[in-house]
């Protein structure tokens, strides 16, 4: 089945001078995708004439549909109607409708329509108004042979409104769209490349109208299959085949599907065991509880948290002895082993988890980096502790010691 692609243009110099975000092709992104139409390009250029007829011919030699936003104001920056006229060789023309439209919309507010939002009511003849309901600039169709050019405002709220109720229906009705379904596996603790070796023969073997893409993140790295097809649920147990095949060779890696996040998974595997956890944390500063108890229901397994940041409390809160610290330090396998002891017994939890380490961007020396952090995971008579070294910022050695921790409580869980 042929795919039908789309690229999105984004018209304004506020988005090129970062004044304001860009929120518009996310959204358009994620409606075309789910309707079938893939997006092979997206755009940003400024308020120039030139600029907008060269983007807007390369788009449409590349794809069936070109959707645009932004620059339809009143004001004599916004250019974008008049070049579109001028692409499309049509004059611009009052059009009844569209004044109406307008004139409501002034209505409502009790004021009369200015000559310049009068203006707004001008179409380029040939094009197909699209009606703007919490607007005045209306949208525009065109159509060139089989492709489709689609100008729309670019305030937010605006343009969904325009797409949802009349652009996606259209597009519907005049393409016949694919369908398209993503899977997503999740994977921890294991490198992108590393990952790609472990399964470069199963990716090899995959059938064409499935691609494979790898998605990395912070300790963690996504697999997402994306199927292209004709009856969905045929599509779907052929993805669902695939993944059956790929699982068994990186199954101790895999901690869920779709959207899950570690922590999720983690959540799942304490309530299903019945078992409670605290944290005791150093260099994460609570960033531990915090993704623990962002799970909806966590309170049903987490019992709560000491952030030990200083020795004293080490001592004082979670029972570190002294000449544990003064003849290991504070970031060491065996502070890090008394910290987890010592917050399980206190709050009389199953499970005690403790992160200690030297985040930066100071505090490092020859035998402790930057970066160098201890974990340790009490669970009933037994404690088991791992060695971590990051290499980043501060921020990013707090966020990566919190998904190496829940990834370790996660191994550790499994293997009950």
């Amino acid at each position: 089945m042929k795919e039908i692609f789309a690229e999105v243009i984004t018209i304004g110099d506020e988005i090129l001078y970062g004044q304001i975000l860009d929120t518009n092709t996310k959204w358009i992104s994620r409606e075309l995708d789910d309707m079938g139409i893939k997006v092979r390009r997206k755009t940003a250029i400024g308020d120039k004439k030139q600029e907008i007829l060269d983007a807007l011919d390369e788009s449409l030699n590349r794809s069936d549909i070109v959707l645009i936003t932004g620059g339809l104001g009143p004001t004599k920056d916004d250019i974008t109607k008049k070049t579109l006229a001028e692409y499309f060789d049509m004059e611009l023309e009052l059009d009844p409708s569209a004044l109406e439209d307008v004139e409501d919309i002034f209505s409502r507010f009790g004021k009369e329509v200015t000559e310049i939002n009068r203006q707004q009511a001008f179409l380029p003849l040939g094009s197909k108004k699209i009606k703007n309901e919490r607007g005045t600039a209306p949208g525009m169709w065109f159509e060139k042979g089989k492709k489709v050019v689609v100008s729309m405002p670019g305030v937010p709220f605006e343009m969904e409104a325009m797409m949802a109720k009349t652009i996606l229906p259209k597009l519907k009705k005049h393409f016949t769209l694919p369908i398209i379904i993503h899977k997503i596996i999740k994977t921890i603790g294991i490198g992108e490349s590393w990952l790609a070796d472990e399964i470069s023969t199963w990716e090899d073997q995959l059938p064409e109208h499935i691609g494979l893409a790898y998605l990395p993140g912070k300790g963690q790295v996504r697999l997402r299959l994306t199927g292209v097809g004709s009856e969905r649920e045929a599509l779907e147990q052929e993805m669902d085949h695939e993944i059956d095949q790929v699982l068994p060779l990186i199954k101790k890696y895999v901690f869920g599907f779709g959207d899950i996040q570690i922590e999720d998974a983690v959540g799942e595997i304490l309530k299903s065991k019945e078992l409670t956890i605290a944290t005791a944390e150093s260099c994460t500063g609570g960033f531990l509880a915090h993704r623990l108890t962002a799970v909806p229901g966590s309170s049903e397994y987490y019992w709560g948290s000491i952030v030990s940041y200083h020795n004293d409390i080490k001592k004082a809160a979670l029972g570190v002895d002294e000449k544990t610290l003064e003849t290991y330090g504070a970031v060491s396998e065996e502070t890090a082993t008394e910290m987890a002891i010592g917050i399980r017994k206190k709050f009389k939890t199953d499970i005690g988890i403790s992160t200690t380490g030297i985040a930066g961007p100071d505090g490092g020396t020859e035998e402790k980096p930057v970066g160098t952090v201890w974990l340790a995971i009490s669970f009933g008579k037994n404690v088991e502790t791992r060695k971590i070294k990051l290499p980043g910022t501060r921020i990013l050695n707090i966020e990566y010691t919190a998904v190496h921790a829940l990834n370790f409580l996660r191994q550790t869980l499994e293997k009950q």
